[in-house]
């Protein structure tokens, strides 16, 4: 009797374990949203977090917040110089770590300044903080995938950059500049909108649109082809924790009628859109258990792109490949 109450048990306290964690990043949330829209310095926010907060986690998650709800996305910039590239001269790897470190130092000035950068400026400003803090931090670039074109290739070249901090001596993964908003597609501008799905990110969903450059931050077993055949995630469907079990395959055949199978899905308001004709269709979503399904039909001169609408946001885009 003993051995079957177990599990119970032990399900009993990881739901009460997650529901704490949940009420603690609220009550963080909460805290640091009231906070001044801007400081003098990276070091003036630093004393702030550190006089409201102990813990680690409290700590890292306060400068998340703040970040992602103050500082916007430099469209400007990034249009520029393509996401703020680095290019400077040394003779030796001590010159070069020396000149990076200070620049870095100046970037995260810089953004605290303006409250405006590109993800190298929101990489830079986290870990500078963090630092002060008395948290290690690092940045690890690495190429996402962020545009439907993006579904099918191979991570070639680094095109951004995001942070892991180290709790309880263990790395988490953390990318506040996507946790800060999109750009929206009508419009083309940014809108800043906070997304707590970015922060500690289970590593095998931060890979759904994170290819990192060094083999060491990849989850075991996943590979590049695997994450070029991936679709287009949202910030939307990380932040939902919805979870797409069918199609897994970022490329779809037309002429077919695709099934799809979503879990954790509270809603039945569902639809798509196709790239080629600009509609938006109602999907006809049937309940099986804890999992929502619906058809979506190809037709044989489909082509372009497939996103998968839940409650008016984009959730997932997929590539329609010609038969």
């Amino acid at each position: 009797m003993k051995i079957s109450f177990l599990p119970k048990i032990l399900v009993f306290l990881l739901f009460v374990g997650q529901s704490v964690l949940a009420q603690d990043y609220a009550a963080v949330d909460q805290k640091v949203f009231a906070y001044p829209t801007s400081f003098a310095s990276p070091e003036k926010l630093a004393d702030k977090v550190n006089l409201d907060f102990s813990s680690e986690t409290q700590k890292a998650r306060a400068i998340y917040a703040w970040i992602a709800k103050n500082v916007s996305y430099d469209l400007a910039e990034f249009r520029s110089n393509q996401g703020g590239r680095v290019a400077f001269s040394y003779r030796t790897p001590e010159e070069k770590e020396q000149k990076l470190q200070k620049y870095n130092l100046d970037l995260a000035n810089k953004t605290m300044r303006s409250r405006k950068g590109v993800c190298r400026g929101y990489t830079a400003l986290y870990d500078r903080v963090a630092t002060l803090c008395g948290l290690e931090a690092i940045t690890i670039p690495g190429t996402s995938k962020s545009h439907p074109t993006h579904i099918g290739k191979l991570p070639t070249s680094a095109d951004h950059i995001w942070n892991a901090v180290k709790i309880g001596g263990k790395w988490q993964l953390i990318d506040v500049t996507w946790a800060s908003g999109s750009v929206d597609s009508q419009s083309g501008k940014f809108v800043n909108k906070f997304n707590a799905g970015y922060f500690f990110t289970n590593p095998d969903v931060f890979f759904l649109n994170h290819f990192p450059d060094e083999q060491k931050w990849l989850p075991v077993n996943k590979t590049a082809e695997e994450f070029a055949g991936l679709p287009l995630y949202s910030g939307e469907y990380i932040d939902a924790d919805y979870k797409i079990t069918f199609p897994k395959s970022g490329i779809l055949p037309n002429g077919y009628v695709i099934p799809f199978k979503i879990e954790n899905l509270d809603t039945d308001r569902v639809a798509y859109a196709l790239s080629s004709d600009g509609k938006i269709h109602v999907a006809d979503v049937r309940k099986n258990g804890k999992i929502s399904e619906f058809d979506v039909p190809l037709a044989k001169n489909a082509s372009g792109f497939l996103t998968i609408f839940v409650n008016h946001e984009s959730v997932a885009t997929y590539r329609i490949k010609k038969s």
